[in-house]
């Protein structure tokens, strides 16, 4: 082992910010602490809002052992490790946005070299592997020791291991991690595009996103991997290869203007319209599978090549990225839209810095309210809004913008947002919740005026129990009474 680069005493200076002063040295002096106390050779950072980086900042060296120090810079290159994952699921979500694949679809029918039998790795769906619930065994065995450190083969090589046996779990039980299993997808986007995924990743996602320096291999502006010696001051350098058929798991390279424009695609940001349909992200970016080993309560998930974090409530979604020499990490809160990338060249890593800088983001300059005005409701919404009865438990309808929001309130989990059907029959269909999916009927009376409402089956009257509302099961003749 060597001793490290001796720190520059003045990183890279930051592009300007239109945070206050007093919110980026704050930033600043939680980047620095962290950079001494996790004693890491470099680490980088930028936050995200509206759609644009509105803070970068650096600490450290990204020079190897013996070399000239220097400072990280804007378009320094790190590894970002399996935020590679959500990168290959946006293009795969492009390609099923053009029909070209379906989540339904078992993987053996663009792959019938994974077989087609119920046992065989090509049964399993494509949305069973981007949603990491497909049971496919963690890392391949097939395809060589430590595939994160050694040279990996191609998928002729790998295609044959990939046998039954490779599968751990019955498929859609339960979350497994599996970089084998985005390797598949890998080259499902290669098959799909007929190029190799890089080329197809480059087309369909890094580059209408400008994502310029991200690449695929170390260049001259990319941070040395280091790892770091647990008791000592001193770092030894990490490998560099093409990981071959298992690339698709981990091996992008990219800057922290580059990571922003990403998480700008996940907070759904203007900037980045046109990349996926807004469908697709929010398929994306919904829980397919949750890690809850212990039944503790889950606060990690994943959707469709996105993990995403509950936070007591409070959602973010992202992804995390480790190979040798790199840890990076990527977060996006859902509901203010603030994003963070984290980024460092020591295999060891920086724990929870990306939501503590987030936090700081958001105790520092809270976003403001957008102020209440009158807006427009349509006719057909406005007849419904006001209580509702569920039998004898009450029920609101509130105008949304493009719909409405059946709020229980007596009973919240029945509570569901609706929008009109795309089928133009006059019907609604719930978005979320319980009803998510199904649809509610409007019935009027003789004056065309609603009387009542069917929601899969189950009446909503104005009244509790309302006699002439045609409630299920009649209303008993006598009516309340004590």
């Amino acid at each position: 082992m060597t001793a490290p680069s001796q720190t520059p005493s003045t990183p890279q200076p930051a592009p300007p910010s239109p945070l206050r002063e007093s919110t980026t040295d704050r930033l600043l002096h939680l980047l620095a602490r962290e950079q001494v106390d996790r004693r890491l050779p470099s680490v980088v950072a930028g936050l995200v809002r509206d759609g644009r980086l509105v803070w970068w900042a650096a600490r450290g060296s990204t020079s190897g052992p013996g070399e000239p120090p220097s400072a990280p810079a804007p378009t320094t290159r790190y590894r970002i490790g399996s935020i590679t994952k959500p990168l290959v699921a946006t293009a795969l979500m492009r390609a099923h946005d053009e029909g070209l694949l379906h989540l339904e679809d078992p993987v053996g029918r663009h792959l019938p070299e994974l077989g087609s039998d119920r046992a065989d790795v090509g049964a399993l769906t494509v949305g069973q592997l981007l949603g990491q619930a497909s049971g496919l065994q963690a890392e391949n065995d097939g395809a060589g020791p430590w595939w994160e450190r050694t040279p990996g083969g191609d998928w002729a090589a790998l295609a044959p291991a990939l046998t039954a046996d490779a599968r751990r779990h019955r498929p859609g039980t339960r979350f497994h991690y599996s970089n084998t299993g985005f390797a598949v997808l890998g080259e499902l986007l290669a098959r799909l595009r007929g190029r190799p995924w890089h080329e197809a990743l480059r087309a369909d996602v890094l580059d209408p996103l400008g994502m310029d320096r991200a690449g695929f291999r170390r260049d001259e502006d990319s941070a040395a991997g280091l790892a770091v010696h647990p008791w000592a001051d001193v770092v030894l350098p990490e490998p560099e290869h093409d990981a071959g058929a298992m690339a698709p798991a981990g091996q992008v390279w990219a800057s922290v203007p580059d990571m922003a424009r990403f998480a700008a695609l996940l907070a759904g940001s203007p900037t980045a319209a046109g990349v996926v349909s807004d469908e697709a992200l929010r398929l994306m970016t919904t829980p397919q599978a949750v890690d809850d080993p212990r039944g503790a309560g889950w606060g990690v998930g994943y959707g469709l090549g996105v993990q995403v974090w509950n936070l007591g409530g409070r959602r973010l979604v992202g992804h995390g990225g480790s190979m040798p020499g790199f840890i990076a990490g990527l977060q996006v809160d859902v509901a203010s839209g603030d994003g963070v990338v984290a980024m460092t060249s020591s295999t060891t890593g920086f724990g929870d810095l990306p939501l503590r800088l987030l936090d700081t983001l958001a105790e520092a300059e809270p976003r403001l309210p957008e102020p209440w005005s009158p807006s427009p409701v349509a006719d057909d919404v406005l007849e419904l809004v006001g209580p509702w009865y569920w039998g004898p438990s009450p029920l609101v309808v509130r105008s949304e913008a493009d719909g409405f929001l059946l709020e229980g309130l007596g009973r919240p989990g029945r509570s569901s947002r609706f929008r009109r059907s795309p089928a133009g029959d006059g019907t609604w269909v719930g978005l979320d919740a319980y009803y998510a999916g199904e649809r509610l009927r409007v019935f009027r009376d003789g004056d065309g005026r609603p009387s009542h409402l069917d929601l899969a089956t189950f009446r909503l009257t104005r009244t509790p129990y309302d006699p002439s509302a045609d409630v299920p099961g009649g209303v008993d003749e006598g009516g309340w009474r004590a």
